[in-house]
């Protein structure tokens, strides 16, 4: 791992300073559980989404996909109380498998080599001989813990290294962004999962890749990988506003929320009106997410049969008059 170079650029330096500060604030911060739970799911979903865009799946937020779904459940393993403490073989084999279920060879350690061609045909960048693969991943496993950087910085080198070792023969780009997630989290830095940087890798998809491109020098790509952090938290966590009163629909689920807020927006619409606007979702999932909306007093249901409309309560009111609600999912 010796032939991995970098260095901190007066850039990189100054998105580090302005990382602690965001972790200053974001601490001082009051509590709002139900809106982060909310804005945590959002996120999940977020860099499910995104990063499945990067590696060319076109997945929406609106009706993710195999991809995104395989994923979104990967970044829920690494949020939960059943992950590890510390980065290991056996997590990295478990993401993966995660990341391709039901494919034959996640999980397994690529038989092949591998190569980066350009638009010309020629050879970029040639991986490792898969021969070499489970040594260098448990070198890798002990460089990475063995590095007293920034764990930002750490973070980065790992998804950077990660991605010339190519252990996998597919799923490299998604599993080495988990990776990079995980390694936030546990260092404190992870913000509860409420900044989904891999938005940003999408929109700046090429220069990500560019990034990407030298075989040792990781300077690049830490500045980059930095830049898209700071960017997401300053744009994500204003989402927690300081003054902002808690209110019962923070705690719904992201696609109720979605649903309730639409309702607000055009009162009396009808179920076929919310199932054009949820093509993507079984028309029995919509019926059940409005039985939840009504059970927990957030919408009202007129008429009969093909007559139902719905409406809305104001933002807020349901705390008046549901002050003990449980909201029942």
């Amino acid at each position: 791992m010796n032939q991995y170079q970098w260095g901190i650029t007066p850039r990189a330096n100054q998105l580090l300073i302005e990382l602690e500060a965001i972790k200053l604030v974001f601490e001082a911060a009051p509590s709002h559980p139900h809106l982060e739970l909310n804005l945590h799911r959002q996120s999940l979903l977020r860099s499910a989404v995104f990063s499945a865009r990067v590696e060319g799946f076109p997945d929406t937020l609106s009706s993710p996909k195999k991809a995104s779904q395989n994923l979104l459940s990967a970044y829920q393993h690494l949020y939960s109380d059943k992950a590890p403490q510390k980065l290991s073989l056996s997590l990295i084999r478990r993401l993966h498998r995660l990341v391709l279920r039901r494919n034959a060879t996640a999980g397994n350690w690529r038989s092949q080599p591998w190569a980066i061609f350009n638009r010309s045909g020629a050879v970029v960048y040639l991986a490792p001989p898969a021969m070499e693969v489970p040594s260098l991943m448990d070198e890798y496993i002990e460089y990475l813990g063995g590095l007293t950087d920034h764990p930002a910085v750490i973070a980065a080198l790992a998804q950077f290294i990660f991605e010339k070792i190519h252990p996998f023969a597919d799923g490299n780009g998604r599993v080495g962004r988990l990776i990079s997630s995980f390694l936030l989290e546990k260092s404190g830095y992870g913000f509860r999962g409420l900044a989904p940087f891999e938005e940003y890798i999408d929109e700046y998809r090429p220069l990500y890749y560019a990034h990407l491109e030298p075989a040792a020098d990781c300077t690049g790509f830490i500045e980059f990988f930095l830049e898209s952090l700071v960017f997401q938290l300053k744009k994500d966590l204003g989402k927690l506003n300081q003054n902002r009163q808690e209110l019962p629909e923070d705690s719904l689920l992201p696609r109720r929320r979605e649903v309730l807020e639409i309702i607000r927006d055009h009162p009396h619409c009808t179920f076929d009106f919310l199932r054009r606007r949820f093509s993507a979702v079984n028309a029995k999932t919509l019926h059940y997410d409005l039985a939840r909306l009504r059970e927990n007093g957030f919408i009202t249901k007129h008429g009969q049969t093909k007559g139902v409309v719905y409406t809305a309560r104001p933002s807020g009111s349901v705390l008046e008059d549901h002050r003990d609600v449980r909201i029942k999912v």
